[in-house]
């Protein structure tokens, strides 16, 4: 585990470096962020941002907290130093975190953190400082699969009580924006599907995403070999195997794609067989009611569960068809094929076939060569006071139709210049009645 130490920053005065910094600098792994115990956390902090061309701002001044952003990415967090520096460490939540480092490289270890380092242990310092603060039960499934560590036996069963008193409401739930944050730094990572296992294993994923658990035990048959449940989590995998930098809605997309397969189950009594129509239509809601909840931003939102309900979209036979599909879903593109992919490699049922993937694969290039030949929507023909004054109608939602339709046309190069637009549309027009 561990490796080469990496320099670290110069130490502000009289400063001690603690917690997951010292951690990582022990492992030989370089810290991206700082927390330090000065004597003065203000005049810390802006001398490092006067000094490295940072950005320093309090986080709570009555108490003395300030954080530095700098140009390389780092975050430096100054607290007061306390008077005891060894009881503040035992108020920590893992021994490997109950560390501190002085500039001369002494280190204080008065939980023994760095034999569990070395040792791949994860240990609580106290069942009472888990259960102070509930959160670091996420936490602690973030680190058995980032930092690889597992937990003693006394540590586990005080994380699955945490968790067990939690779902009973004699814990308070941690506020959801801490809790999106541990999700995410467990998204981030390559294993991230290994570690959402790890949060189901804890009873953590029941507190977090019921819904996507309401597909266990949902078996489908065809195509697929996974429960439902199961098979979000495999599509996940395939995901980060196919594209390990994809951004979080993009795993979010993966991860939930047929999250409204349960609650649109239905089974035929006299063949068995089972169907799921609309599911991608509640799983987009779905998922914007999961990742609201969890506080995401507002686009990123959309853009997941725009994803999800597009991705039952059937690809295209043909060039002509390939350029419809770009055309239609420009704005989602490449992400949607991935998420696709994902959910093709993700089903090794008997229906599967290394033949039947083949031609998905040949299908999805289609998209991608249409995409390329096109990777932005060609410039318009008409405004819409030109269709307006064209078919002499007022301003409404019929203008935008014939609008989007035209634009189409223009992009399956069944239309190029603005003479030919005005036909088109008004045989387009005289096609297409207004209901």
């Amino acid at each position: 585990m561990f490796r080469r130490r990496p320099p670290l920053p110069s130490f502000p005065p009289g400063a001690l470096l603690v917690g997951g910094a010292v951690r990582d600098w022990l492992r030989g792994v370089a810290p991206h962020d700082f927390d330090w115990a000065v004597p003065g956390p203000a005049a810390a902090a802006q001398g490092l941002a006067a000094r490295r061309g940072g950005a320093a701002f309090p986080l709570d001044e009555e108490r003395g907290y300030w954080r530095v952003r700098l140009p390389d990415a780092t975050e430096h967090d100054f607290v007061p130093q306390p008077a005891d520096v060894n009881d503040d460490l035992l108020r920590r939540d893992f021994t490997v975190n109950a560390m501190g480092l002085s500039a001369a490289r002494d280190l204080l270890d008065p939980t023994g953190g760095r034999a569990d380092l070395r040792a791949g242990r994860l240990r609580m310092v106290s069942e009472a400082n888990l259960r102070a603060d509930p959160l670091r039960a996420w936490r602690a499934g973030r680190f058995m699969v980032t930092l690889g560590l597992k937990p003693d036996a006394g540590t586990d069963a005080a994380l699955r009580r945490v968790a067990a008193d939690l779902a009973a409401g004699t814990l308070p739930m941690p506020a959801a924006e801490r809790v999106r944050d541990e999700l995410h730094a467990l998204l981030a990572h390559p294993e991230a599907a290994r570690g959402l296992m790890v949060l189901e294993d804890l009873g953590l994923l029941a507190l977090t995403l019921p819904e996507l658990r309401e597909g266990q035990g949902v078996t489908q048959g065809g195509f697929h070999h996974l429960d439902v449940f199961g098979h979000g989590v495999e599509a996940l995998h395939q995901l980060l195997a196919r594209t390990p930098d994809a951004p979080l809605p993009l795993r979010w997309a993966a991860l939930l794609h047929d999250v409204g397969k349960p609650r649109t189950l239905d089974r035929n009594p006299e063949t068995g067989r089972r169907t799921f129509y609309g599911h991608d239509k509640v799983g987009a809601a779905l998922t914007t009611q999961i990742l609201t909840r969890l506080k995401l931003p507002g686009d990123e939102v959309k853009y997941a569960a725009r994803l999800v309900g597009a991705h039952m979209a059937q690809l295209p036979a043909d060039e002509p068809a390939a350029r419809r599909f770009a055309h239609r879903r420009r704005e989602l593109l490449p992400d949607l094929l991935r998420v696709m992919l994902a959910d093709r490699e993700a089903a090794r049922g008997p229906s599967s076939s290394p033949l039947g993937r083949t031609a998905y694969m040949l299908a999805m290039n289609r998209v991608l060569e249409a995409l390329e030949e096109q990777p932005a929507a060609p410039a318009p023909l008409l405004s819409g006071e030109d269709v307006m004054t064209l078919l002499a109608i007022a301003p409404g939602p019929r203008v935008g139709e014939v609008l989007r339709a035209l634009a189409e046309a223009r992009a399956l190069g069944e239309v190029q210049t603005p003479e030919a637009a005005r036909v088109w549309v008004r045989a387009w027009a005289a096609a297409h009645p207004a209901s």
